[in-house]
């Protein structure tokens, strides 16, 4: 383990349970932290800086804190869900995790090294044309150019990245996060109050431990699991009962790992786990070959082109409400 990656765990864990010497240094950057974030903020309502709106619409969804929220499987049913109704949809990521700088489209021969392994997955997932790359309006035009009929655009993770210009905010909200102080003292990328200006709010749970603003529409995040597919032959699917009689060992690279390994204890499956850094790379060396492994979807789109007949992953699906995709349609005067 790196220094690097020991000070985040450390970071992290105080953000769970507040440790007063790293409160005492921490604090002082979240109010610098605040500051540049209220300056910027305003800086784009009062047009200092210019947002660019794009020929078509677009729907950022995003959050305010760091970590997992389940937006990913999220993004991937928005999009089907607005596909279903017959709209060209279109999708921007910055693509973390990613070896290249470039702004590109996903095309069948790219890697999640090249585009990132969520951009990859939500390719995978909807067929949508995925465009990669920080400047997301540079790739939205990039996208709008190769597939011109296009009639909105998904900003994933592009809550903060006010140089677009947005026609309706999508905010994930998940109760774990256990403070509310800005980075680095705290988790949030931006204030609570904040989501005052936000069109649609998505939760988890309800185990929140402030007020949810009034006026806003809110939805709960459903969220299933499917069954287990084999990695090489995802037409192959299993069980929890398949992995009764086996040693298993559970691989997550995802924020919150123990959500993936909490379910599969509740499915009754008992594993070894390895948690690795979200967007981490995995090598067919860190795969035994000993044990049966189970993987993330999101992990799983770094091994796809190897041969693990081993490895198993557990998809998981994010249930759309149809109110919510008619509020996106209206928004958006696509209906």
């Amino acid at each position: 383990m790196t220094a690097m990656s020991l000070l985040t765990q450390i970071i992290e864990r105080h953000w769970q349970k507040p440790i007063f010497g790293l409160t005492l240094v921490l604090r002082p950057l979240s109010w610098l932290f605040g500051l540049g974030v209220k300056m910027r903020r305003a800086g784009y309502r009062l047009a200092y800086f210019k947002s660019v709106c794009l020929p078509v619409s677009v729907v950022v969804v995003g959050n305010i804190h760091v970590g997992g929220s389940g937006k990913t499987p999220f993004v991937a049913a928005l999009v089907k869900g607005l596909q279903n109704q017959g709209i060209k949809v279109g999708i921007v990521s910055r693509g973390y995790g990613r070896e290249s700088r470039d702004i590109r489209l996903i095309t069948p021969h790219d890697t999640a090294y090249d585009v990132g392994d969520e951009p990859l997955l939500l390719w995978q997932k909807t067929s949508a044309p995925v465009a990669v790359g920080a400047d997301r309006v540079a790739a939205a035009k990039l996208l709008l150019d190769r597939h011109p009929e296009t009639q909105v655009i998904v900003s994933d993770d592009g809550l903060q990245h006010y140089r677009l210009y947005r026609d309706m905010e999508i905010v994930l909200l998940s109760s774990h996060h256990a403070t509310h102080n800005l980075l680095p003292d705290g988790n949030l990328r931006e204030p609570l109050e904040r989501l005052n200006s936000v069109d649609i709010l998505l939760m988890n749970n309800d185990n929140l431990s402030f007020r949810l603003p009034e006026n806003i529409a809110v939805f709960h995040l459903k969220t299933h699991y499917q069954p287990f597919y084999l990695l090489n032959n995802p037409h192959k699917t299993v069980t929890a009962d398949f992995f009764a009689d086996k040693k298993v060992l559970a691989i997550a690279g995802i924020a919150r790992p123990e959500r993936f390994f909490n379910a599969l204890k509740n499915m009754g499956i008992s594993c070894e786990t390895q948690a690795l850094p979200d967007h981490a790379a995995i090598a067919v060396s860190d795969i035994p070959t000993s044990q049966t492994v189970i993987i993330t979807e999101k992990d799983a789109v770094k091994l796809n082109q190897e041969n693990l007949p081993q490895v198993y992953v557990l998809p998981i699906e994010t249930e759309i409400n149809p109110e919510l995709i008619d509020k996106v349609m209206t928004k958006c005067r696509l209906k």
